[in-house]
């Protein structure tokens, strides 16, 4: 019988972007909760843990841990770590579009000022596409 794997949620923090890291971290946990990645009772990883992992000031972590503490998106128990709560979220279309939209066009810009075409660009993406694709077939 084949345990049920925590799903690992995997951050990503853009510095250029002008959104505040603890912005970041937050807009990807409910991003994870809107779309099923996470799910109630998740655990996130430790404020150090995940400050290691990104390298920032472990103080930023815990400012959004808090932040989404207030907001009942997490619980937090001494001693255990940090849960998803019951709290249902949901990010409609139209936001997610923008979201990938805007991610898209700083990649894009990104790979062109490198000087790479856009058929190279959609070429790699459809290979990492695939490749990513393998691996989830495998799980």
């Amino acid at each position: 019988m084949k345990l049920k794997e925590e799903p690992k949620l995997d951050f990503s923090l853009d510095a250029k972007s002008g959104v505040p890291f603890y912005k970041q971290i937050i807009l990807q946990v409910e991003m994870a909760i809107a779309d099923g990645r996470l799910e109630k009772g998740a655990q996130l990883p430790t404020v150090r843990s995940l400050a290691v992992d990104l390298s920032i000031n472990p103080n930023t972590v815990a400012r959004a841990y808090a932040e989404m503490e207030i907001r009942n998106i997490v619980v937090t128990q001494q001693g255990s770590g940090t849960f998803i709560s019951d709290k249902k979220i949901s990010i409609d279309a139209i936001e997610r579009e923008r979201i990938l939209s805007q991610i898209s066009k700083e990649f894009l810009t990104k790979a062109a000022s490198y000087g790479f075409s856009f058929e190279e660009i959609l070429q790699t993406i459809s290979d990492l596409g695939s490749e990513q694709q393998k691996k989830e077939d495998i799980s």
